[in-house]
């Protein structure tokens, strides 16, 4: 199960974080979010252990995602050592969103 993160949260589960985690900043009511939901969960179980996925509802916690400048949703982005190093935008398939994360893995 992907960890929900939250503004309160942030600093510490991403940003502080030992391994690369990826964000996938989300909201109920957005449909597109709802169908990569099941790959994010897949690539959790197969990478979990090179990598951290969470989510963070951008209805609940507005801060954080104004303060990366994410404009729509669905976004991911990868933080390394607290820095963005990828980021999509948009449904993406499993395999797009593997091109992404491949030499983190």
């Amino acid at each position: 199960m992907v960890a929900a993160v939250t503004d309160a949260t942030f600093a510490d589960e991403v940003l502080k974080s030992t391994k690369p985690v990826l964000v996938d900043y989300w909201a109920d009511w957005c449909t597109p979010c709802k169908q990569i939901a099941p790959i994010i969960e897949e690539l959790d179980r197969e990478y979990g252990d090179k990598i951290t996925f969470v989510k963070l509802d951008t209805n609940d916690n507005p801060n954080t995602p104004m303060s990366y400048g994410i404009m729509s949703i669905p976004t991911l982005q990868l933080f390394v050592n607290g820095e963005i190093v990828q980021s999509l935008t948009g449904a993406k398939g499993k395999g797009a969103i593997l091109k992404a994360l491949d030499e983190y893995l």
